[in-house]
């Protein structure tokens, strides 16, 4: 099972029920401050913005947060400056690990990073070493029971998707350029057909099979990081059999 979106899958779900030492709430309020920084504080026009705001909601962020978050990225009120990073590196067995941050402090956030790599059997690496593995995609995951396939097949195409695709863990995996992930979705909903996981990520063109202990440093590893307060999301072309992950969730 490829690591480049069913661990995103995984970890995002786990993030959005689990909001324990207020660390959820931090990184909602920065991904929601910078979308509205980027694309301004109205989410019927900034799909980024609209996007955090449904994940803030998701976790019970309150209401005042999510305006006030809304609120620093437009300057309306004072907030602290961020900026969005990738750092790219290796993991154990050399798979590919691209690490989204959101950061007051590139000087404090890189040397923390390089030491979660250090510690887990990985080195952090030159801009450019595995970023061509990765392509950016829209991905859109259904549960089978959902829709019928032929049916779910001919709505997706119609609006604009590029392939789905079963998985071995009893879901349709829809992919998108960036561009039409919005009216796929849409279409989706309007039709009500529920999904389960639907997001615009990095998707791996190679994967890296790791086993046994390898297995384990990798995903301890990428635990790790994603828990850094720092980072935003974390991509891996690691192959890692289905039962690992089931234990490491």
């Amino acid at each position: 099972m490829s690591g480049h979106s069913r661990w995103a899958g995984i970890k995002h779900k786990k993030a959005i029920i689990d909001s324990k030492r207020g660390k959820v709430f931090t990184k909602l309020g920065k991904e929601i401050s910078i979308a509205a920084k980027i694309g301004g504080g109205n989410p019927v026009n900034n799909a980024r913005l609209r996007k955090a705001i449904e994940d803030a909601r998701e976790a019970n962020m309150p209401q005042d947060n999510i305006k006030k978050a809304v609120q620093k990225g437009t300057g309306e009120i004072p907030g602290i400056s961020y900026e969005e990073l990738r750092y790219e590196g290796y993991g154990p067995g050399g798979v590919a690990v691209m690490v989204e941050v959101t950061t007051d402090s590139k000087n404090r956030t890189a040397p923390e990073l390089r030491k979660v790599f250090a510690d887990h059997g990985g080195s952090l690496a030159e801009t450019g070493a595995v970023g061509w593995i990765f392509s950016s995609k829209g991905v859109i995951v259904v549960d089978k029971s959902a829709a019928a396939e032929e049916e779910l097949l001919n709505l997706a195409l119609e609006a604009g998707a590029e392939d789905m695709k079963t998985t071995d863990d009893g879901s349709y995996e829809i992919t998108t350029a960036p561009t039409d992930f919005e009216k796929v979705k849409t279409a989706l909903t309007d039709k009500k057909i529920p999904i389960g996981y639907a997001e615009v990520t990095l998707v791996a063109s190679t994967s890296v099979p790791v086993t046994g202990s390898q297995a384990e440093q990798t995903l301890a590893l990428v635990r790790e990081l994603e828990d850094h307060d720092d980072v935003k999301q974390v991509y891996s072309n690691y192959d890692i059999p289905k039962e690992l992950l089931e234990k490491a969730g």
